[in-house]
């Protein structure tokens, strides 16, 4: 048995942090969260039923004290090593011990390690299986984190107990014990401190109560001329000799362990939270306890482009040439550069656009696609394989920018970096979001559009579909008013976090995520209408607990969305909920139906899906309260008076024609439906303006006659050459830049009163 408490039994020649250890648990100090009255550590220690554990915590807590408690607490016997001093021999010399008190007294051994971190993989590999196997119980100290400086095996086998560095209150009442006790302490003589003095000694020693008993021995024992003194005597210790009995605190800091990644972990994160009081104490910490000024350069300079970025490009400058700076001038004049690359990052504004890599990164790993043809290189294979042809040069266009597909075609439309709007990203945000919206009808036109595409016409904007085009939708100039959207449906459902919610459609996702935040302690459903966007979102929502994944059901076609109750039950669980909420549910017409008819199916349908009190809430386009080309042509004054007062018109007859179909029905009409099945409705006329970059595709199909009823109107009454002119204007105005585009709008709030 090694001799580690052995210094208990000089008695008095003992250092007095040593005669001062606690005895019993009520000795203890400051560590009440695991040894007070009631706690686990406590009552195993009392009952002499302790398992192994293992004690983590800064240096001057308590950890050998509590081993020693245990020590005079338990009929088990007690053998303790010291992982500095001891190596494989010495375990195996006291596990021979303990394997033998075990099979010829049936007593059990209890094995303290003092700094059990500072043995090596093997050497703790020598303990497991004989704490495994119950030979000894093991009580490790360490003031390293166990879970990565001790074998993982121990640590599974073990409960962690985490002492607490002490407070000031602890600390004085350590230094009081230590100043009455007459069998230990100094209690036999009259100590006194001028004032400030013991005050002194407790702040300066950090929390620790060794630092703290080690300077009171100092500072009393030379504060008189002779020690021992007579019994009675009067000791006065000055604030001087406090001072100098500890003088500066050794910084708690270990560069190979915790403390040295916890200090950076927390220089970084206060730099990253534009703290610069706090960045300069954890730089001035790390300085202090003699860190290596290259490995916290280095750090700031990860910093830079980690947490600052694009929101201030000088950052990097900034760092690198303080780091040049430091390396010319050393310490202590490099002082200056550390404190000014710290401040300066820390001041910066903030972007982790940087980020945006990895998902590149991923995306690689996922799709190794191929160059797009028109980007491959044409000084090589140009003429037999036509490399490069159809490439657009920048250069040769204003501005020097041309929208064309960067992408492969497997990604097309894929977002990787969206830049903040903090500082020097703010700035170039709008325009980077301006060209990928070009560079996306430039995407569009290459690929197939979708149904719902291609029956695109004035009061709506372009389709998009899947939550990445949702994301792409909220980056673009369409942001705000899809946000408002959104808000306007919720703030008038006002959701409560136990609702039952089914959104339909639910294809863009838009109002799906918003209801799985607002509801989390209930349900959020959506009806899809094609398995592309059931398909997308089920991808989307694989990454969340499966508790908490939106519920998601095929409509019935892709006009029908609200299934029956059972229909919708068999695949999400439920057929009845306490919200309906739809945007645009009527976008794609309403089939073979007239548009009162398919109201009314719907209003039926919804009757049945919602509870008593139930409500459906639903932001709808009204095709006579959009945006009409003349409007837009006249405002823009590229249109002559004659054409422009013939074409509003031909507008406003179509529009006000009464053929029920998907073009022409009115807002009454939606509130009618609702009413005659019962609800209790409430209707509220909305109009927005949305900047709209109208696409050549788009408006050659709204002026196709074949396929466009608005078309087919206007030609009949303008004739095929006016109203080319027309479409040549609004092309020639889409040219110059978006437009600004109304939507007229109905919300719709219905409430199933029976």
């Amino acid at each position: 048995m090694s001799d580690l408490f052995g210094a208990a039994a000089s008695g008095k020649d003992a250092p007095l942090a040593d005669r001062m250890r606690p005895r019993t648990l009520d000795d203890v100090v400051g560590q009440d969260h695991i040894v007070g009255p009631g706690r686990l550590l406590r009552r195993s220690i009392q009952a002499d039923r302790i398992s192994s554990i293992l004690l983590y915590g800064p240096p001057g807590t308590g950890k050998t004290s509590l081993a020693r408690v245990v020590a005079n607490s338990t009929k088990s016997a007690f053998e303790s090593l010291n992982a500095v001093l001891t190596g494989v021999k010495d375990v195996r010399e006291a596990i021979d011990r303990a394997d033998e008190r075990r099979r010829l007294y049936a007593k059990r051994t209890i094995l303290f390690v003092d700094e059990v971190h500072r043995w090596n993989k093997a050497q703790q590999d020598a303990l497991l299986p004989w704490v495994e196997n119950g030979t000894v119980v093991l009580i490790g100290a360490t003031t390293e984190n166990p879970f990565f400086e001790v074998n993982r095996a121990l640590v599974s086998r073990s409960r962690i107990f985490q002492l607490k560095a002490l407070g000031k209150d602890d600390l004085m009442e350590t230094a009081r014990r230590a100043l009455s006790d007459t069998e230990r302490g100094y209690g036999k003589w009259s100590v006194e401190f001028e004032e400030g003095a013991l005050e002194h000694l407790v702040d300066t020693a950090n929390g620790d109560a060794r630092s703290l008993l080690n300077a009171l021995e100092l500072a009393v024992e030379t504060s008189t001329d002779t020690w021992p003194p007579a019994e009675g005597a009067a000791i006065r210790v000055t604030f001087q000799a406090a001072e100098e009995s500890i003088q500066k605190k050794a910084v708690l800091y270990d560069r190979d362990g915790d403390y040295h990644f916890d200090t950076i972990s927390a220089f970084i994160k206060s730099v990253r939270g534009s703290d610069p009081d706090a960045a300069l104490y954890w730089l001035a910490k790390m300085i202090r306890a003699g860190e290596d000024p290259g490995f916290i350069f280095r750090r700031m300079i990860i910093s830079a482009g980690e947490d600052v970025g694009l929101a201030d490009p000088n950052a990097i400058v900034v760092v690198q040439a303080c780091s040049s700076a430091f390396e010319r001038v050393g310490l202590p004049e490099g002082h200056f550069q550390l404190a000014e690359a710290a401040l300066y990052l820390a001041t910066a504004p903030k972007s982790n656009t940087t980020l945006a890599f990895f998902d590149a990164l991923t995306a690689v790993e996922k799709e190794d696609a191929e160059v797009p043809n028109h980007l491959r290189d044409d000084h090589r294979d140009k003429e037999g394989f036509g490399h490069g042809e159809g490439y657009i040069y920048p250069h040769a266009y204003r501005e020097h920018w041309a929208a064309q597909r960067y992408l492969p075609k497997a990604l097309a439309g894929r977002v990787f970096y969206v830049p903040s709007e903090c500082g020097y990203e703010a700035k170039i945000r709008d325009e980077v979001l301006r060209k990928r919206e070009l560079q996306a009808a430039v995407v569009l036109d290459e690929i197939a559009g979708s149904a719902e595409g291609e029956d695109e016409i004035l009061t709506y904007s372009a389709a998009s579909k899947g939550r990445e085009a949702w994301i792409k939708r909220l980056e673009s100039g369409r942001a705000g008013l899809l946000l408002r959207d959104r808000d306007v449906i919720f703030n008038e459902a006002k959701p409560l976090r136990h609702h039952r919610i089914l959104v339909s459609p639910a294809d863009d996702g838009l109002l799906l995520w918003e209801a799985l935040r607002k509801a989390p302690e209930g349900l959020a459903a959506g009806i899809v209408r094609d398995e592309e966007a059931r398909d997308t979102l089920l991808r989307l929502a694989a990454s969340l607990d499966e508790t908490e994944r939106p519920a998601i059901a095929m409509a019935d076609g892709p006009e029908t969305a609200l299934p029956a109750p059972e229909a919708i039950s068999a695949v999400v669980g439920c057929g009845v909920f306490d919200l309906i909420l739809a945007r645009e549910p009527w976008r794609r017409g309403f089939g073979d139906s007239e548009p009162g008819t398919a109201f009314i199916a719907w209003a039926t349908a919804a009757n049945r899906l919602l509870a008593q009190g139930g409500v459906l809430v639903a932001l709808q386009s009204v095709p006579g309260r959009g945006e009409r080309i003349s409007r837009v042509l006249s405002e823009a004054g590229v249109l002559e008076d004659e054409i422009f007062a013939e074409l509003r018109d031909a507008e406003d007859r179509f529009f006000a024609s009464g053929a029920g179909n998907r073009w022409t029905w009115s807002a009454e009409n939606l509130g009618d439906a609702f009413t005659r099945i019962g609800f209790k409705t409430r209707m509220e006329d909305r109009v927005e303006r949305e900047d709209r970059r109208l696409s050549a595709k788009e408006i050659d199909r709204w002026f196709d006659a074949a396929v466009s009823p608005w078309g087919k109107a206007v030609v009949e009454a303008l004739g095929p050459e006016r109203m080319e002119r027309v479409r040549e204007a609004l092309q020639a105005l889409a040219e110059t830049g978006p437009v600004a585009w109304r939507r007229g709008s109905v919300l719709l709030s219905a409430e199933r009163v029976s």
